[in-house]
């Protein structure tokens, strides 16, 4: 089956016309639409129809099914005044995870595979398990974005800070700052012997860290990381498995060992699209749309342990190119 094939004008029209229904799109969105503001891509080329309000679910399916368009898309703020963007009342808080921009990726390919999207998937459990466990939030909704995940969260607590704090809730979170107490050596780099302390930021940097090095490849690039430093990394990465980093950090040697942590710590910003978790204004792919790039539906994941993009995201028409 051809999948992440460009979908044709006609089967834009198939979908929205015979597949699509509003009653599709989440409930988080048709509740708030007042207050939202949409945007089109009808030629391919990015967002190019913008500030669109529909007071009512009706309304954009009429648009919907009448325009067909490239890819849909609505703000992740509720305004007072959603066309004009003014007026801002609060905004969800999102994590967004593209499978061909992860830093990290086993199977090498030049956009997106099954491969690469389950570790998308992957590194999206890691992070829920994060929001939920260390920062208490619960209202959390996870879309499959059609190359990766969108993690969208709710609670109020959190959908009326600032970009600050959304900045340095996503360091925590992705485990994008060395941690520093009191057994940090002489030249400020934490000592890895301790990072497993099971709660808290140093816990989650232990496992940020720890899945970057199993998903080391001998093709992977970190700064001030050479090949031969690569390699004994790679040979000495199952000491991680039993939580034994001293010795991990002894064969590979200190100084060459902080340079490996520091260059994870770097990598881990990229885990998420750091512009979208701190932009206040931002349009998402719209759930239930085409993502018409890659012919795939964008769904919501009830169940992120059986959902499967393959079997839960592939529009109707897909399956009929390959009768």
């Amino acid at each position: 089956m051809e999948m992440f094939k460009p979908a044709t004008l006609e089967e834009r029209r198939i979908y929205y016309r015979e597949e699509w229904d509003i009653k599709q799109v989440s409930d988080f969105i048709s509740n708030s639409i007042e207050n939202r503001e949409f945007g089109f891509d009808h030629f391919g080329k990015g967002p190019n129809d913008r500030y669109k309000v529909f007071n009512t679910p009706d309304y954009l399916k009429r648009f919907l099914k009448s325009k067909t368009p490239f890819a849909a898309y609505c703000s992740v703020a509720f305004y007072e005044k959603p066309r004009r963007r003014k007026g801002w009342i609060k905004s969800e808080l999102v994590f967004d995870v593209d499978a061909k921009d992860i830093p990290i990726r086993t199977c090498g390919c030049d956009d997106v595979c099954e491969i690469c999207l389950r570790e998308a998937k992957e590194i999206v459990e890691g992070l829920i398990d994060t929001l939920k466990g260390d920062l208490g939030l619960k209202d959390i909704h996870l879309i499959y974005s059609g190359r990766g995940y969108h993690i969208r969260i709710f609670d109020a607590d959190v959908m009326i800070m600032d970009s600050d704090v959304r900045s340095q809730i996503l360091k925590y979170v992705v485990g994008a700052d060395l941690p520093k107490d009191k057994y940090d050596d002489d030249n400020g780099i934490y000592n890895l012997e301790h990072f497993s302390i099971p709660f808290g930021y140093p816990w989650v940097f232990t496992q940020r860290v720890k899945y970057a090095i199993n998903h080391l490849t001998v093709d992977s690039k970190l700064e001030d990381v050479n090949g031969k430093l690569l390699k004994d990394v790679l040979t000495n990465r199952n000491l991680l498995e039993r939580n034994q980093w001293g010795l991990f950090k002894t064969n590979i040697g200190p100084v060459r060992y902080k340079k490996v942590i520091k260059a994870i710590t770097s990598l881990n910003m990229s885990l998420v699209d750091a512009k979208v978790t701190i932009d206040l204004k931002r349009i998402l792919r719209l759930p239930s749309s085409l993502h018409s790039k890659v012919s795939m539906r964008c769904t919501e994941v009830k169940n992120i342990d059986t959902f499967d993009p393959f079997e839960d995201a592939v529009p109707g028409f897909v399956w009929e190119r390959n009768e």
